[in-house]
């Protein structure tokens, strides 16, 4: 796909060949639209239009490698005609190092959008765009989000062309292919297709390449714009869109056999077919020996199963199966509740309510700020609250141990998404005791078989493997062991090494 596709709307609107004239009007009321006459060689006669928008390009570019060799008389004095001189130009005459020969009055609009400035010759009805976009964007800087303890401290910017470029760098292979298009009638963001040919399946990259060109919409700015067009299953909660900020991940998850999407003006790479036990993996795993790292992959296994099942299991042992305890502890938990007005599950779900109210305050609120609010939510107010005997110790345990393990999710859209089953299953827990939790449990694991992810099963490689694919799922096998890549993602060159 060119990165030039232009709706039909905008071909209807801005029909017909470059002019100057029809420039100024499609751009009125532009205040950043310039547009200025040049004679060719300072030559007495019929000149030609530059014109570009201004903030989008390198007025230092416009001025050497466009106006400078237009209007030296030695450049210009062999051209015999406008025809002439556009071909001159073309073929070497300006310094740019990119120039694009433009037919059609929508192209060069679009060229301007996207930091080009164009010479208009409007007796061809013909335009020469010239690549002078600006280079004041946002360096490349270490990540925030996923922390790099042993990997590459370079993360994603808004510029598409750096993002990449850092992909490139990673993966310096002609085999990794970078398919550019347009999304969006009115942003006109540039949507970046990338995958390891041979590595990826064809199928997928086909069935994503028509998904990206079915997207109709006036903007794509947020990544919620993509993921929605593009998943198998957009109604779901659970995450279909594998997130990093690091090209290091990006260029990890290619070799896998996945495919990327890269968006103009976000800082983050999107990865697909995505399954659940990509969700829990870090990159920092492929980094660790294989014992440490087969160790932490079964803490945070072992974290998600605690932060959804933790809150719903106290709630219905105290209310329907106090027989499961011991008499110690159940003796313990009924002095700690003895002056308590409320239930268990009263306790446990105001508790979780206001731990997701501590967080979205966290967020929102400006770093200091918010720090200090966490802190006095967590500390003073859960402090005064045992003490007043609106809660019992326990129930705070037991909401905090849950939290926090599921701050161990590396996917944050996981983790989002394990907190409201959390919630659903505290309530049925409330309701019908472990009953309700074994249901709820159960409606949860066959809604996610159900899941599929551009062909490949969401639950893989639990489901359609064998055996060995299924314990590398929980522990890492060392990496001169790790021959193959997973038979759910690879195409047709599935061996990684010898």
């Amino acid at each position: 796909m060119k990165a030039q596709n232009v709706h039909t709307e905008e071909k209807t609107e801005f029909s017909g060949a470059p002019d100057s004239a029809r420039l100024a009007d499609v751009f009125a009321g532009c205040g950043d639209y310039e547009a200025r006459r040049v004679l060719p060689g300072l030559m007495p006669g019929e000149g030609v239009t530059l014109c570009w928008l201004d903030g989008l390009v390198d007025g230092t570019a416009v001025s050497e490698d466009v106006l400078r060799p237009l209007t030296e008389l030695a450049r210009t004095i062999s051209a015999a005609g406008p025809a002439s001189l556009l071909e001159l130009l073309e073929r070497g005459g300006a310094y740019s190092y990119t120039v694009r020969r433009r037919g059609a009055l929508a192209e060069v609009v679009t060229d301007l959008a996207n930091g080009f400035c164009a010479l208009v010759f409007d007796s061809l009805g013909e335009a020469l765009s010239f690549d002078t976009r600006t280079k004041l964007t946002r360096s490349v800087s270490p990540p925030t989000v996923e922390k790099a303890i042993k990997g590459g401290k370079d993360a994603f910017v808004e510029t598409l062309r750096a993002n990449t470029s850092l992909v490139r760098r990673k993966l310096r292979t002609p085999k990794l292919k970078i398919e550019q298009s347009v999304a969006g009638r009115l942003s006109g963001t540039a949507v970046a297709l990338l995958y390891i040919e041979g590595v990826a399946r064809s199928g997928v990259v086909e069935k994503l390449r028509g998904r990206l060109a079915q997207i109709d919409i006036d903007g794509l700015l947020t990544a919620g714009d993509l993921e929605e067009y593009i998943v198998d299953s957009p109604n779901s909660p659970l995450p279909q869109l594998l997130h990093t900020e690091r090209p290091d991940t990006f260029a990890i998850h290619l070799l896998d056999g996945r495919v990327g999407v890269l968006v103009d003006g976000l800082s983050v790479g999107f990865l697909l077919p995505a399954d659940l036990a990509a969700f829990m993996r870090v990159p920092e795993d492929s980094a660790t020996h294989f014992a440490v790292a087969s160790m932490l992959t079964l803490l945070r296994w072992a974290a998600l199963f605690i932060s959804l099942l933790l809150p719903a299991a106290f709630v219905a042992i105290s209310m329907y199966h106090q027989e499961m305890l011991p008499v110690k502890l159940l003796l313990s938990m009924t002095a700690a509740k003895q002056y308590v007005p409320f239930g268990a599950a009263a306790e446990v779900i105001a508790m979780l309510l206001a731990f997701e109210l501590l967080q979205e305050a966290g967020l929102r609120l400006p770093d200091p700020v918010g720090q200090t609010a966490s802190i006095i939510g967590a500390l003073i107010v859960g402090q005064s609250a045992v003490e007043a005997k609106v809660v019992s110790p326990i129930a705070v345990i037991v909401v905090a141990l849950a939290g926090i393990s599921g701050y161990t999710m590396p996917s944050q859209d996981l983790g989002g998404v394990v907190r409201l089953g959390r919630l659903g299953l505290t309530l049925l827990a409330a309701l019908m005791g472990l009953y309700g939790v074994i249901s709820g449990a159960a409606l949860i694991l066959w809604y996610v078989s159900g899941l599929e992810s551009f062909g490949a099963p969401y639950t893989a490689p639990f489901t359609g493997s064998g055996a060995g694919a299924f314990a590398r799922i929980f522990l890492k096998r060392p990496n001169r062991a790790n021959k193959l890549r997973a038979a759910h993602l690879a195409g047709r060159n599935r061996r990684r090494q010898k």
